[in-house]
């Protein structure tokens, strides 16, 4: 088998079959159809990843599970004609093109409309019928239709396209009040004049248009709202209002603390997961709010074991033991760095005259450590309950097959080969809860509630996390919001243990603390732990986002890939970030909430694109990669910029740096 036709196998294995579709027809259409033949070249290494990428003309191929899905709503009989509206590169064109008789589409895009069919001609498939034109209006040459599907969003259901449908046929169309709020919808003609509708969720196109779809000049905004001011007047208002952070260590933050005032919560973000003065200004913060404000810990994007490593180690208690170092699975660079040595080292000084139960923590949020945490919860219950350990370890032996993958374990599950183990993680931990003052007791008077609360999560994490891999097949919003849910439910569970007046400081990514509700994510249905943190303590959660314009990041090209020292491409035109390169001012710290002045919350509050580099980066495909939509003002409550960054001093495995053995970067 060629190395394209196992990558063509495996898209279909992991992201359509696994995720529901079930007609083999499709799934043998999507296997034979070569789709790093439908996009540029420079970019067919990434034809069977599972995401849309970008083609000629500023457009999109669909994701594959999407085109696939799009097509087995439209239930087509043997035999079918089919419309297409929106040929792109001709990809969708030519699977269906293997399950109909004839396929038409349409392309307003001269310039594709021509790829497309050349391509179609080129491979073989001479039923498919490619036109330029305007596909809100239809092929009413070819009409009517058994199906017609519309890859792009309209306002709603063309007349044109619904007076084409055969009597029982299917127009399937997302739809949505502006450009970029959509809901696939499957419209079913049931006779001369009546048809109904099902919705199908929440989807992202591009805009449909023509005469019978948006027209072209609409923007992205809530309707009817004043029009923002050109850029350069923005510029110009930017660079009024930015308070200038000259270094991080020396930056005055008073007016900062000032807004930030009473809060309970202050979510710290990042624009990537690998840029050192994110995390020095975030230390920088951070010291300011434990010294002085009392708060009482910190609460990091990581693993709950492996940031329990370095809790114990800041608050002067023996370490866990652990089957690991922390932080030593991928991707490591993202916590053991010399940044994140650097706090550790001071927060262990500053708890140094403080009783460990009363010591400021340093806690994980996250659920990838599936079995790190079944682990612990063992040993913990070995030692106060060797009967209910003994029932723990019968209980998870359910998962002990899957420990080197869990990714397979959920492959298993949702592919049916596996039953899954669901009710012995959940029973676990309800079992915990139930005995929860007998187990603290039997704990020690002094640190019985902490060896509690820490068995308690990791109990916690294994459930989530045994559903999180189930469900990560079946679509990224599911797993997202299931993730940001654990993680917000960790942070809560972590401020009702310190007390009603406890406080907290939470690192995380941009796309984790900014308000989900105010970017794209949103409009697809997904939440996070900033929107959580809004609607739980509404004027007492302060969320503050970084970004950055160009220099070098730490990431890789590919999941559990190695780490790359990579450069950072200089900000799109259309992003925020643009806007802040061109003030000219090096660093600056930005008020979104209390501002300086109150246009220019106004002004930043036409939605932009904003960009997001997590563990991986691509600059090769960063528009289709790394953008996505947001309205500033809304999404933080203050922005911390710095231009040219440079990438976090990543740590070796076994460095030490000098420190006691007992440092978790150095077991």
């Amino acid at each position: 088998m060629s190395a394209r036709a196992d990558d063509r196998r495996h898209m279909v294995e992991a992201q359509i079959a696994s995720r529901g579709i079930r007609d083999p027809a499709i799934l043998r259409a999507m296997a034979s159809v070569p789709r790093e033949a439908f996009v540029p070249p420079e970019l067919a290494e990434f034809a069977y990843e599972d995401a849309p990428l970008p083609i000629e003309a500023g457009q999109t191929i669909s994701q594959p599970y999407i085109v696939a899905a799009m097509i087995e709503a439209l239930g087509l009989p043997p035999g079918s004609r089919v419309l297409e509206v929106g040929a792109g590169s001709g990809y969708a064109a030519a699977v269906l093109g293997q399950l109909a008789d004839e396929v038409y589409t349409i392309e307003r895009h001269q310039d594709l409309a021509r790829l497309a069919a050349e391509r179609c001609q080129r491979l073989g498939y001479g039923n498919v019928h490619v036109r330029h034109g305007d596909g809100t209006l239809g092929w009413p040459e070819h009409a009517p239709f058994d199906g017609i599907v519309v890859a792009a969003g309209g306002p709603d259901a063309p007349p044109s396209l619904l007076e084409q449908l055969r009597i029982g046929g299917r127009l399937v169309i997302p739809i949505g009040p502006t450009p970029r709020e959509q809901t696939l919808v499957r419209v079913t003609r049931t006779a001369d004049e009546r048809w109904t509708r099902e919705d199908l969720g929440a989807v992202r196109f591009v805009p449909l248009v023509g005469a019978e779809g948006w027209r072209g000049d609409e923007r992205v905004t809530e309707v009817e709202r004043p029009r923002a001011s050109r850029p350069e007047s923005v510029v110009h208002l930017l660079r009024e209002v930015a308070e200038p952070l000259a270094d991080i260590e020396g930056a005055d933050l008073g007016s900062l603390l000032e807004r930030i005032g009473a809060a309970r919560v202050v979510l710290i973000g990042e624009a990537t997961h690998g840029t050192s003065e994110f995390y020095r200004l975030r230390a920088r913060l951070t010291r300011e709010l434990v010294a002085h404000h009392g708060f009482r810990f910190v609460a990091v994007e990581a693993d709950w074991p492996d940031a329990g490593q370095v809790d114990h180690w800041v608050r002067r208690l023996p370490l866990p033991p652990a089957p690991e170092r922390a932080f030593t699975r991928f991707p490591t660079w993202m916590w053991r760095n010399r940044e994140v040595l650097d706090f550790a080292r001071w927060l262990r000084e500053h708890n140094a005259h403080t009783p460990p139960e009363d010591a400021v923590g340093f806690h994980g949020l996250d659920l990838y450590s599936l079995y790190t945490s079944t682990a612990a919860v063992l040993r913990y219950l070995a030692d106060v309950d060797p009967g209910a350990a003994q029932v723990a370890r019968q209980r998870y032996a359910c998962l002990s097959p899957w420990q080197g993958d869990p990714a397979a374990y959920g492959r298993a599950v949702v592919t049916g080969g596996f039953r899954g183990c669901e009710q012995e993680a959940v029973a676990m931990l309800r079992d915990l809860f139930t005995r929860r003052l007998d187990y603290e007791h039997l704990g020690g008077e002094r640190f019985g509630p902490w060896r509690f609360l820490d068995a308690a999560e990791n109990a916690r994490l294994v459930a989530d996390a045994e559903r999180y891999y189930r469900v990560m097949y079946w679509g990224s919003r599911e797993s997202w919001n299931l993730r940001d849910r654990h993680m917000f439910a960790t942070l809560q569970a972590l401020l009702t243990f310190h007390g009603p007046e406890a406080r907290a400081v939470v690192w995380e990514h941009n796309s984790h603390v900014g308000d989900a509700r105010a970017t794209e994510m949103g409009a697809r249905g997904e939440l996070n732990v900033g929107q959580l943190a809004r609607e739980t303590f509404g004027a007492e959660a302060f969320l503050v986002g970084l970004g950055t314009d160009h220099g070098t990041v730490a990431a890789a090209s590919d999941w559990d890939g190695p780490m790359e020292v990579k450069r950072v491409r200089p900000a799109h035109v259309h992003s925020y970030e643009h806007l802040c390169h061109r003030t000219e001012v090096p660093a600056f710290l930005l008020h979104l909430r209390d501002p300086i002045r109150d246009d220019v919350v106004f002004e930043l509050n036409e939605p932009r694109l904003e960009r997001a580099i997590g563990v991986i980066y691509r600059p090769e495909t960063e528009m289709a990669s790394h953008y996505f939509q947001a309205v500033l003002p809304r999404q933080f409550d203050a922005y911390c910029w710095f231009d040219e960054t440079r990438a976090v001093a990543a740590l070796p495995a076994d460095e030490t740096d000098g420190m006691l053995d007992t440092y978790p970067f150095g077991l």
